[in-house]
Order: C-alpha cells, then sequence, then structure tokens
C-alpha cells in the first residue's frame, strides 16, 4: 500500500513544449542516429580517458559524486546511448497532457516539488496545477535546485524528502 509518492522536477505534461522539449525533440526525434558514431569511437577509449572527459563534462557542480562519474562512464556505449535516446524520443512525443484524473484520484498521496528554472517543467506548469489543484501538496523550490539535482543536490534533496515524509514514516 503506497502511503505517499513524491514527484520531483515532474515532467508530466507537454514534454516537447518545454523550453528544453524545444530544444530537444529535433535532436532527439530526428538526429540522434547521427551521435552512435561518435560513441562507437569514443567506446574505444582507456577507462581512465573516458573518466577524465567525465569530469570536464561535469566541471562546473559545486560539488561533484565520484559516483556519478563512474555511472557516467556508462554514457559511452552505444547500446546505452540508443536506448537513452530512443526513450527519451518517445517521451517527447507521449508525454503531452497531464493526466488530471489519476493526479484527482490520488491527490492526498501526491507531493510535487517543481523548479524554480526548470526548463523541462517550468514555473508555468507548476502555477497551473496549483490552480487546478488548489488542495495539493504542491510545491515550488525556493533552495535553487535544479531538474538534474542528483549530480550536485541528491544528499540535500533526500533530507528535504526525509523531512516530509517524517509523519508517513512514524506509521510504518
Amino acid at each position: 500500500q503506497v502511503l505517499r509518492s513524491v514527484l520531483l522536477f515532474p515532467t508530466i505534461e507537454r514534454m516537447a513544449q518545454s523550453p528544453q522539449g524545444k530544444l530537444m525533440t529535433p535532436l532527439l526525434c530526428k538526429l540522434r542516429y547521427a551521435l552512435y558514431m561518435p560513441v562507437y569511437l569514443l567506446s574505444f577509449l582507456p577507462e581512465g580517458v573516458k573518466a577524465s572527459l567525465v569530469r570536464f563534462a561535469l566541471r562546473g557542480m559545486k560539488t561533484c559524486d565520484e559516483s556519478s562519474i563512474s555511472t557516467s562512464i556508462n554514457l559511452f556505449s552505444v547500446d546505452c546511448i540508443a536506448n537513452i535516446l530512443y526513450m527519451a524520443s518517445q517521451e517527447m512525443m507521449k508525454v503531452v497532457e497531464r493526466d488530471s484524473t489519476t493526479i484527482k484520484q490520488n491527490l492526498k498521496k501526491l507531493i510535487f516539488y517543481y523548479g524554480t528554472g526548470d526548463s523541462w517543467c517550468p514555473q508555468h506548469y507548476y502555477d497551473e496545477i496549483k490552480m487546478d489543484f488548489p488542495d495539493g501538496d504542491i510545491r515550488l523550490c525556493e533552495k535553487g535546485l535544479r531538474h538534474a539535482f542528483v549530480l550536485d543536490a541528491s544528499k540535500e534533496m533526500a533530507a528535504m524528502i526525509t523531512d516530509w515524509l517524517q509523519d508517513d514514516l512514524t506509521k510504518l
């Protein structure tokens, strides 16, 4: 039995129409095959060189967890990239309308957490869902966390969620 579900930076509607979706949809739906050859060639690099490339790509992070680097090395696999890009292209085409019926049926169990500068689900998505479900637990990030929080703010996010769920956790 589900007590609570937390939707972090929820990309549950209009993905292709979001600012990031407008940029990524043509790439993901039409040009994704062009990425396979460079990834294939990069896959032959030694693991240390791959790790250095990932560190370079993530250099702007305030903190970068070593597990993010080792996990990101998987992106040098053509099979991994092909699966990621296919899934992403499907999301652009299929994540269109918010499922308000399901949200309404489960509103008491849901916590939504939107970002202020999230280009995948912009703040006006937050404003609209807040207006449609005024009794819902729908929050707007005031800490400046970004959509890809797992890269540099996973511990901070985990602490926040733990605080939110304390009452639910004591019921177990």
